[in-house]
């Protein structure tokens, strides 16, 4: 069975938000236009306590965008978003969420950054997506959302590792582009790992 997956249409990185990604809007009418053709809906949010260790805010001395080592990883500084409970945190208000849709959250743990809807950056804490859809017998995802490069791609590349078909729907993603490049780049990753483009 194939299930639509949609990463991260939250505020903060819809123009506006904390950490926007450019037209990440535009992805929310091509999002409701398909549901329907789906069995299972199911979302990610990102959803950060304010004392996250990805925040800049929490880390004196360091700027957005800047790359530290905490612990083991590496981890870019971002600016202050999803944090639990705030309007930023929330689903864009035109998205098309529905009681039956299954919401994951991730990157609640203070200490470690979550970029896949799967599993924390240290992949040492799953958020309970890979068992839910095993229990579903969901085997393809057609996935969406923001960011293409970043957490589309890192959600991507475990759903392929956890043996997951996946096909990600171009129209229905936007990039951040931290770096020129990055949203090509991520798209050549995930083509590697198995991924359909379409």
């Amino acid at each position: 069975m194939k299930a639509l997956l949609i990463v991260d249409v939250q505020n903060d990185f819809c123009p506006g938000g904390s950490l926007a990604v450019a037209a990440g809007d535009a992805v929310v009418p091509f999002i409701n236009g398909i549901r329907d053709r789906y069995a299972a809906v199911i979302l990610t949010q990102d959803w950060h306590p304010a004392n996250h260790a990805s925040f800049a805010s929490n880390n004196p001395g360091t700027q957005v965008g800047q790359v530290i080592r905490q612990g083991n990883l590496e981890q870019i500084m971002w600016p202050d978003h999803c944090v639990q409970g705030t309007p930023g945190a929330a689903f864009h208000p035109a998205l098309d969420v529905r009681p039956g849709d299954r919401v994951f959250r991730k990157g609640e743990l203070p200490a470690v950054d979550s970029y896949s809807g799967f599993r924390d950056n240290d992949k040492q804490h799953e958020t309970g997506l890979r068992e839910y859809l095993q229990a579903q017998g969901i085997d393809a995802l057609d996935v969406v959302g923001l960011a293409t490069d970043v957490c589309v791609k890192f959600t991507v590349l475990d759903a392929r590792q956890f043996g997951f078909r996946v096909t990600v729907l171009r129209e229905g993603c936007r990039a951040v582009n931290l770096q020129p490049g990055d949203e090509a780049r991520a798209y050549a990753e995930m083509t590697a790992a198995g991924a359909m483009i379409q």
